[in-house]
């Protein structure tokens, strides 16, 4: 196994300028991030000097096995922290031969909304706080957690320390530490209320990018659970009955919501996202409706709501900025993802981050109701 190791990590810059490029995407779930890696003669640091590759649809249930082929159309680097040197992980997005997007890149619409000229004089930032949860291998019992029993009820788990409260904190800091080799703007990460279950936090992050960082945020979270064999869910509502559920709360802001009278333009913003309630749902990922229930620190699924500091809402605004009036821009807390503007706590831990941030956008930026 030392012998495994000391290949592993084989400084290549020591005997050949060849990089490995490892192209990620996502497969035909939605949620399921694939990736395979390729040798390149050099360093590269623009994904426009990238040649784009293909897949087997077929086996990632994308395409049919008579026409199966899907192209990969590089789109972010960042550093590899798994092979590290000038190795490179790059996200992609996927697409026929004859250059359409395919029914499963939700990148490409996403794209879309954040290159339109109102957007883009918005300057939209993201937070997106991505909460998972740790299961046993073989047994999908989240981590720290008898076999076939339970743990104390909630309460002393949420930003906890110790080795009966805080389960998997190894994990959760490697996670952390190669993000930021990376160059994911990863803000935090903290334990959650349910035992087993964990949040990061990526922002915040300009348009598009913060649906690139956050993908490939999860692509090393699973990578680094597979290295500790532990399994990581993004389930919504792991464990039924009196337990947390999963969420990915949405931090958003714009240009004219962090100037004088930004108040004023969050509260049309959150009017607008409430005459839209249904189609956002719809969109925010599946089986929240076993999440959203009024309990738990959730709003009903089938009702709109928003209030100051209100953690059964559909959408909070911070007492910071009602009190001022807009957002801040300077840096308070990493749990408050830099800037709380206003947050949307309606989105499932298993949500598409181009599809609900591009919605958000053109919701508040550019439907006209």
């Amino acid at each position: 196994m030392s012998l495994i190791t000391d290949l592993i990590n084989l400084n290549l810059t020591d005997s050949t300028k060849k990089i490995i490029a490892e192209y990620i995407w996502i497969g035909g779930s939605g949620m399921d991030v694939r990736s395979k890696g390729r040798t390149l003669p050099g360093p590269v640091t623009d994904p426009s000097q990238l040649p784009k590759w293909n897949y087997d649809g077929s086996s990632t249930g994308q395409a049919p096995g008579t026409d199966s082929e899907v192209i990969l159309y590089p789109q972010a680097i960042f550093k590899d922290p798994f092979r590290r040197g000038n190795n490179i992980l790059v996200i992609c997005d996927t697409y026929t031969p004859a250059g359409e997007p395919i029914p499963t890149n939700k990148r490409f619409n996403a794209a879309k909304i954040f290159s339109h000229p109102d957007v883009v004089a918005e300057v939209p930032w993201y937070g997106l706080e991505q909460e998972y949860t740790l299961l046993q291998k073989d047994v999908n019992w989240p981590l720290g957690w008898p076999l076939g029993g339970f743990p104390g009820p909630q309460g002393p788990y949420y930003c906890s320390a110790g080795a009966d409260k805080a389960f998997g904190r190894d994990i959760v800091d490697a996670h952390y530490k190669a993000c930021l080799y990376a160059g994911i703007n990863i803000s935090g990460i903290n334990g959650e209320v349910m035992p087993g279950q964990w949040e990061f936090q990526v922002g915040p992050s300009v348009g598009i990018a913060a649906g690139d960082e956050l993908w490939v945020a999860r692509y090393i979270l699973e990578r680094i659970t597979e290295l500790a064999g532990v399994v990581l869910s993004f389930d919504p509502k792991p464990i039924p009955g009196d337990w947390n559920g999963a969420g990915a709360h949405t931090n958003y802001s714009t240009k004219t919501m962090r100037a004088d009278g930004g108040f004023n333009v969050i509260k049309k913003a959150i009017e607008k996202l409430g005459l839209r309630h249904e189609e956002h749902i719809s969109a925010y990922g599946e089986g929240n409706e076993r999440r959203l229930t009024g309990r738990h620190e959730t709003a009903d699924i089938h009702t709109f709501s928003w209030g100051v500091a209100n953690r059964g809402a559909s959408v909070r605004v911070g007492r910071d900025t009602e009190k001022d009036g807009k957002g801040k821009d300077l840096c308070t807390s990493a749990l408050s993802l830099v800037f709380r503007y206003f947050e949307d706590r309606r989105p499932a831990s298993n949500m598409d981050p181009y599809v609900v941030t591009s919605m958000i956008a053109e919701t508040t930026i550019l439907w006209k109701p």
